[in-house]
């Protein structure tokens, strides 16, 4: 049996070694010195149908004194007799006080996010929560944020990594570690165990360029052919007209796809004046939450006349609803992501062209423009939402430059939309190429009676 003063006499060593005490009870010493009481002990089968070993820590010496660790060893030995696993009943205890004390990571994790969300878009907060149910809760959820360390946190995080999800990871260790500045900040949590785990992980991969029909087309004016015959390409398909129109807006106004799809009637302004805009809400574009707070800062897209003609001839379709494209199946929702992917390969765009690559399209045509003037570059970053970081300046920017920005706009749309037919005629269209049904094609006045 072990003395006090061999606790106290105990040294590191290279390797950690231990001082058997009795009864399974041992004192740890790691090789920087920290000194802590443990058990051995066999409780339930393992996979292979044998006696389970299991080491139970009571803390360290010499906090926890050589009789208080005989005390505990002994009341663990007694749960052991009863048919209760002392490791169990460690957790379920400290996970008891944890919810009394309202400090359990799932507890403080739902607080921070009822704080944060309301700056988001719904999709992103959405994603937020998903990933932490999905993620997060089921490993450390129900463990007291003063238990949780970073080997727990990083186990996480690796299984993450397993699964091929680097990106995923990396978000998911941001918002742990948010979450812990938060826990911080309001006095329940002492440390950041996620802070610096960032190093730990594996790199993430380099973002793909998103293909566009330009790339590897040198010559102005093939380029402008490119997306001009492509447009028309789409638009020969058979689908629903308001499909069609959402991917000639896109094209027209060189937005990001999602800020398509979540476009809604009440974001138009001035469709019958000289000067009609779409203004996009700061909270629907991307960036951080201090930009998606930012006062005037939401994203205004100057319309062409050839986009005001589309949002004309979209409205009998989907102007009796909050959203501009709505999907078929759910009014309430958005059309898919996928919805003007999917036209594009079906028109033979397949790792040709997505819908981001409009964006691409717009910045090297126009600012190869015949008729370019000096700072247009500039101009063109800032439709494209590229947003100087300083605020006063973005602000500024966006408000001096509008002007320009609205020629700009037009001449696109003269050029990309030059060939194409009125929009209208779209509208009562079949929209499959085969159906066999008595009732014949259907057409775009069924789907949207």
């Amino acid at each position: 049996m072990l003395t006090d003063a061999q606790c106290k006499a105990a040294k590191p060593r290279e390797a950690a070694y231990k001082l058997v005490d009795s009864a399974q009870l041992f004192l740890h010493v790691t090789p920087a010195g920290g000194r802590h009481w443990r058990m051995n002990y066999t409780f339930g089968k393992n996979a292979a149908g044998k006696p389970a070993q299991k080491t139970l820590t009571f803390g360290p010496y010499p906090a926890l004194t050589l009789l208080a660790a005989r005390a505990k060893r002994d009341e663990a030995k007694a749960m052991i007799r009863d048919g209760r696993d002392p490791a169990v009943e460690k957790k379920i205890t400290a996970k008891t006080r944890a919810i009394e004390g309202g400090n359990t990571f799932e507890i403080i994790a739902r607080r921070w996010f009822e704080l944060r969300s309301p700056t988001w878009s719904t999709v992103h907060a959405a994603d937020v929560l998903r990933s932490l149910e999905t993620d997060v809760f089921s490993s450390i959820g129900d463990l007291p944020l003063g238990k949780i360390e970073s080997p727990k946190v990083l186990e996480l995080l690796n299984a993450i990594e397993q699964r091929g999800a680097i990106e995923t990871a990396h978000r998911v260790r941001q918002r742990i570690s948010d979450i812990f500045v938060y826990a911080i900040s309001i006095g329940v949590a002492k440390t950041d165990p996620a802070a610096s785990l960032g190093k730990a992980l594996r790199k993430k991969p380099r973002a793909k360029k998103q293909p566009s029909v330009i790339d590897r087309i040198r010559d102005y004016d093939d380029q402008v052919k490119a997306v001009q015959t492509m447009l028309a390409n789409c638009e020969a398909e058979r689908c629903r007209a308001a499909t069609k129109f959402a991917l000639r807006l896109l094209a027209l106004t060189a937005v990001r796809p999602n800020e398509i799809q979540n476009a809604a009637w009440v974001e138009l302004e001035g469709l019958d004046g000289p000067e009609p805009v779409w203004r996009i809400p700061a909270t629907r574009m991307k960036g951080n939450q201090d930009k998606k707070a930012e006062e005037d800062g939401d994203h205004v897209v100057p319309l062409s006349t050839h986009a005001v003609e589309v949002i004309q001839a979209l409205r009998p379709l989907t102007g009796s609803f909050k959203l501009m494209f709505p999907s078929e199946r759910h009014v309430h929702r958005p059309i898919s992501e996928n919805t003007l992917r999917a036209l594009l390969i079906r028109a033979g765009y397949y790792q040709r062209h997505v819908p981001h690559g409009f964006r691409a399209a717009f910045s090297t045509i126009m600012n190869q423009h015949p008729d370019r003037e000096e700072g247009d570059r500039a101009v063109i970053d800032l439709m494209l939402a590229h947003v100087p970081g300083n605020k006063v300046e973005g602000a500024y920017n966006r408000a001096a430059y509008m002007p320009r920005r609205r020629e700009i706009a037009q001449a696109w749309g003269d050029l990309v939309a030059a060939d194409l037919p009125d929009p209208v005629t779209h509208i009562g269209q079949p929209i499959r190429w085969a159906d066999t049904s008595p009732k014949g094609p259907r057409n775009e006045i069924e789907t949207t009676a």
